[in-house]
């Protein structure tokens, strides 16, 4: 009479193992994912990011001067925001857009996405140069966290291209390429002169 008591213990314990480990793996996949606060993405959340950015950059124009061919009308989107040769020339003398791929020796491979933020942001690049017109940058500093470092995802997540742009030329210098000129403001136009004073404590 004692084996099948021997028989009803075993089951009862395999029963509550078997209930603990349902319970341990419940509980491990309730759990958040390890890193808490600020851990990276998951993949699917990182897509959905990349997505927004895409769509962000594309209704915002930035198709339209850093990748080379659209103002052909035929954007080569091979070679997608890697910036292009034409010359912007203005009061600020010709400036460039930049290679927004990151490419690490033309681009912004260096760049961390705070980085990227921060110059929509400030205006002012990761090496204290200003962002020079015409690139607006003063609209962008209005984009909320979301959707700036949903843009910054989408240009770290772009195919690397390496092309270094001319470098920006101070006014009254030439540029032999093709240019895109701004003719000296009318008189409505021309922003007021700071005072006399401005600076000056």
């Amino acid at each position: 009479m004692t084996a099948p008591r021997s028989l009803g213990v075993r089951f009862t314990i395999l029963a509550l193992v078997a209930c603990g480990f349902a319970a341990v793996s419940a509980s491990l996949a309730a759990a958040p994912p390890a890193g808490g606060k600020g851990a990276k993405p998951a993949p699917a959340d990182k897509k959905a990011l990349i997505e927004r950015g895409k769509y962000l950059t594309t209704i915002m124009g930035c198709n339209d001067c850093h990748t080379p061919g659209t103002f052909a009308g035929a954007p080569d989107f091979s070679r997608q925001l890697s910036g292009t040769e034409y010359g912007w020339q203005g009061p600020w003398g010709v400036t460039f857009a930049s290679n927004l791929t990151p490419d690490p020796e033309s681009g912004l491979g260096y760049w961390s996405e705070d980085e990227i933020v921060k110059a929509f942001r400030s205006g002012v690049k990761n090496d204290g140069k200003p962002v020079m017109p015409p690139m607006p940058w003063q609209d962008f500093s209005v984009l909320n966290d979301a959707d700036a470092h949903a843009i910054a995802t989408y240009l770290m997540s772009l195919p690397p291209v390496q092309h270094k742009v001319p470098d920006d030329l101070p006014p009254g210098q030439g540029y032999s390429g093709a240019t895109i000129a701004f003719p000296p403001p009318s008189k409505w136009d021309t922003p007021p002169a700071p005072p006399a004073d401005a600076g000056k404590k």
